[in-house]
């Protein structure tokens, strides 16, 4: 592990930690059911048959948890809000201790207001969902728009369209394949919708947390290059298009809900122009021609119908959940990014970036996070506009179908006593944000 000092980043440069509402609150029976409650509920769909109804039970403890956030000395804090809890009783109220207990310790509340925990009674395939959570959102600004220092919308609509919709492995469970499309339509139309409303609500600071990583392809070969092309459109350009250049890959807009005029229409409003860009950065993904079955990548079984697969990374460390680790790929998506966007990209902030592994002395994660901190100073001194870095995660919690079985955290939670216990790698990340004062 290397031991010099972390480069000195910018002077106003924003560093934090991230969590989300269903993989650490708990209090499942004090909020209305989402659809990951109805996911877990099924069999085997969750790796060790657990459920989120507990998780950190970070709702009656946060404030321990803020206290770990002011001891890790980070500047914000990135937590997501539960479109379910408040449409529930006084779930509001939460929010509102917990924002203003972030104010009273200096850290500033970085609010994600949708996680991918849906209520049960809603459906992304639907339009109207969007315009459901446009009003959603306008009651959350109303709320707490005069303390959050910055808002985000959705958070990963890629892969919430992918997993939980194409390929149904996470919730809500749908296997619609290439169906899936105006799922992801509707999550960016609900982008725009919830930026006009913050705006409404007169809430700046405003972006959004799309996941992103470099494309390789395995060879040069035709068919490789070629589906490597494809799945960059499927994961990083259709996503990132619509909200930066105000349109769809080439070839990928008539395949949205509704005529052409429509789609037209929607994409003025997919548009509406934000304040920074939020990128989540674990891998790059190495993606080669159909092999002629079904493949495993990251736990995941990919389907032999899908026109690409996606290959091994050889030669790399990788995590316990089997992602390489690979910290110059951060620099090559970041300076890729700006060489495809020019000046239409906004400032980027690393909304998420982490690993899972065991251990209170997570030595592998201190290597990590140095690698890939070092790998964020090298796009910024490329010309990158980068403003902030948020790590995934503070706490251990309930990583989505594979349950408690992967740990993410700065912070160790044992799920029988709910003990948190700081890692080796929180008394690091404490250490590098002293020295960069």
């Amino acid at each position: 592990m290397a031991t010099n000092p972390i480069p000195q980043f910018p002077a106003g440069f924003l560093w934090g930690v991230s969590t989300s509402a269903h993989q650490i609150e708990g209090a499942a029976d004090e909020r209305e059911p989402s659809v990951w409650d109805a996911f877990t509920a099924g069999p085997g769909r969750v790796k060790d048959g657990s459920t989120a109804a507990v998780a950190c039970d970070h709702y009656h403890r946060y404030r321990e948890d803020v206290a770990l956030l002011a001891g890790l000395g980070v500047d914000a804090y990135r937590f997501s809000v539960s479109w379910p809890r408040v449409g529930s009783p006084g779930g509001l109220d939460f929010y509102d201790r917990l924002v203003d207990e972030l104010c009273a310790t200096g850290v500033r509340p970085v609010a994600t207001l949708f996680h991918w925990d849906l209520p049960v009674t809603l459906d992304w395939r639907k339009r109207d969902t969007a315009f459901r959570f446009a009003e959603y959102v306008s009651v959350v600004a109303g709320r707490l728009g005069d303390r959050v220092a910055k808002w985000i919308t959705l958070n990963e609509p890629a892969e919430h369209t992918l997993l939980g919709h194409a390929l149904g492995v996470h919730a809500p469970g749908r296997r619609l394949m290439f169906d899936a499309l105006p799922v992801a339509h509707h999550q960016l139309l609900a982008h725009g919708l919830a930026v006009r409303a913050l705006r409404a609500a007169g809430a700046g600071d405003i972006g959004i947390a799309n996941s992103h990583g470099p494309t390789w392809p395995a060879s040069q070969k035709p068919e490789d290059v070629e589906a490597a092309d494809f799945y960059d459109i499927l994961l990083n350009r259709l996503f990132a298009e619509p909200l930066i250049l105000g349109r769809y890959p080439e070839g990928v807009g008539e395949l949205m809900p509704g005529g052409a005029e429509d789609v037209e229409s929607d994409l003025k409003v997919i548009a509406e122009p934000v304040d920074w860009y939020g990128i989540n950065y674990y891998a790059p993904t190495n993606v080669g021609a159909p092999e002629g079955g079904e493949t495993e990548f990251g736990g995941i079984t990919m389907p032999a119908e899908l026109p690409f697969s996606v290959r091994e990374i050889e030669g790399r460390p990788v995590t316990d959940f089997g992602w390489p680790v690979v910290p110059e790929a951060l620099t090559e998506l970041l300076t890729g990014f700006r060489e495809r966007y020019g000046d239409r990209l906004p400032p980027i902030v690393i909304t998420e970036n982490g690993c899972s592994y065991e251990g209170l002395d997570d030595q592998d994660r201190i290597a990590y996070l140095d690698g890939h901190i070092r790998a964020l100073h090298r796009a910024l001194e490329a010309g990158v506009d980068v403003r902030g870095y948020f790590v995934w995660s503070l706490l251990d919690n309930f990583e989505w179908a594979e349950g408690y079985t992967r740990r993410f955290g700065l912070v160790h939670v044992d799920y029988d006593t709910l003990q948190r216990t700081p890692k080796a790698s929180y008394g690091w990340l404490r250490d590098v944000l002293r020295a960069q004062r």
